[in-house]
């Protein structure tokens, strides 16, 4: 039987504005584990999850802050019923 391991959040994990458009920034761990996650979720509970994972919680933060200032915070923002469009990742 396989025992679920904990997650542990980072406390850079938070609501991230531009404009009047708002996301939660995740970013998390397995307990125990070097390697941080992270997620961008939208007011929609639509999702993007970063493929590679990072070294600290603050290099998280600081990509996700680059991603949304290059792509504009719409970018990360889907779909109000939660399916997919050609124009939405």
């Amino acid at each position: 039987m396989s025992e679920e391991r904990e997650l542990e959040d980072s406390t850079l994990s938070g609501p991230l504005t531009s404009g009047r458009r708002k996301v939660e920034i995740q970013i998390y761990r397995l307990k125990g584990d070097q390697a941080w996650t992270l997620e961008v979720v939208d007011e929609y509970n639509n999702s993007t999850v970063w493929d590679e994972t990072f070294t600290s919680d603050s290099a998280a933060l600081a990509d996700a802050k680059k991603a949304i200032l290059e792509n504009t915070i719409g970018a990360f923002i889907g779909p109000e019923d939660g399916k997919p469009t050609n124009d939405w990742r």
